[in-house]
């Protein structure tokens, strides 16, 4: 079941805003969803050192993104529920109108129009990195088929990464993560290159109080399988070039 509002699943003890509902969506819609992505044509995929990922309708040309429908199975049921969600409950007296201002609201165009799928086998990261200004400052990912860490950084007064992350975030299969406020702007994000995730801990996790299986991190250790993520933003710059050249079709 879906929370009333986003502000239920706020982690606390974070610098900034950020949220985890832990069963965003079914066994049943993400082994769908994994069937949709094992089945992309091959040129879908773009081959990196150590893992492959999708770019959904496609990549990005100088910061713009070409106009395109994303695939219906990417739309449903990801989208229509984070558009379903108010970031806060409404008050007593508000206009129907402001009752269910969800965590796109403000964005360019009020709902996401791009998506990367990104496959990580176990013992493979990413770099600590921020997402840049090409997005609205609101990133949504859902997690399919295993758990691992997400970790939190920040730049030191010099300038330099500070090699410790100040925090760790646990996403587990089925669920949703968003990342908006100066944890977006601010701070950088990655995953480490680990076959094992360690030190796991209410003290250590930042969303522990959150977690549909704190049972299975009892050990304090999460042994990784092959993840794969769908990283939902609304890329603020469209070009209509690709509607008008009949680019792109829906899959």
């Amino acid at each position: 079941m879906l929370p009333a509002s986003l502000a239920s699943k706020q982690i606390h003890g974070l610098p900034a805003t950020a949220f985890y509902i832990s069963d965003f969506i079914s066994e049943e819609e993400e082994e769908r969803i994994l069937q949709r992505v094992k089945a992309a044509p091959k040129p879908r995929w773009k081959q990196l050192s150590h893992r492959r990922l999708q770019t959904w309708p496609s990549g990005l040309l100088h910061d713009k993104l070409l106009d395109a429908p994303l695939p219906s199975w990417l739309v449903e049921p990801v989208i229509t529920r984070l558009l379903s969600i108010p970031v806060h409950l409404p008050t007593k007296g508000a206009n129907k109108d402001d009752q269910c201002e969800n965590i796109f609201f403000n964005s360019p165009h009020q709902r996401p129009n791009h998506v990367l799928i990104n496959e990580y086998p176990p013992g493979v990261g990413i770099m600590p990195h921020k997402d840049g200004s090409a997005y609205h400052p609101v990133v949504c990912t859902v997690s399919l088929g295993a758990s691992l860490c997400l970790n939190i950084y920040k730049n030191d007064d010099s300038g330099a990464l500070h090699p410790e992350p100040v925090a760790r975030i646990l996403q587990e299969p089925r669920s949703l993560l968003i990342i908006t406020d100066t944890i977006y702007t601010d701070y950088l994000h990655g995953i480490a290159d680990v076959e094992q995730d360690v030190d796991l801990l209410p003290s250590t996790v930042a969303n522990w109080d959150l977690l549909r299986s704190k049972d299975l991190f009892a050990s304090g250790q999460n042994s990784r399988q092959t993840r794969v993520s769908l990283t939902y933003r609304d890329v603020i710059k469209v070009s209509k070039l690709g509607n008008r050249l009949g680019l792109f079709k829906r899959p």
